[in-house]
């Protein structure tokens, strides 16, 4: 296990952002925290444009909306989230993350999901 790094600040003044997957036009994130940091949790930013972005969830995770509303479409009806609301979504959820512009944080964990 790599050595947990110090604390620190991340300002969206100074996110890095980065096409996300194959939905890059729709999707940009910038990470906060993750394997490299030594922990389980993964952390970042997200904003999304004119995105219609299906998934299905492959780790435990919480989004907050900073700016915008997200509407996440599940098999149990719409989930729509505005400005300092959040979202639960459980491993397994099966979900399309719909947002004509939105600002969001996320948590997830385990941060490394792709490797398991």
């Amino acid at each position: 296990m790599v050595e947990k790094t110090p604390a620190r600040v991340v300002t969206q003044a100074r996110a890095q952002y980065a096409p996300r997957f194959e939905y890059g036009h729709m999707a940009e994130a910038s990470v906060v925290t993750g394997p490299e940091d030594g922990t389980k949790l993964g952390s970042g930013f997200a904003r999304l444009t004119n995105a219609e972005i299906p998934w299905t969830i492959k780790y435990d995770e919480v989004i907050v909306v900073l700016e915008g509303e997200l509407t996440i479409r599940t098999e149990h009806g719409d989930l729509i989230a505005g400005q300092q609301d959040s979202i639960w979504l459980p491993k397994g959820t099966k979900l399309t993350y719909v947002a004509e512009r939105a600002l969001v944080f996320y948590a997830i964990e385990p941060a490394n999901w792709a490797e398991v």
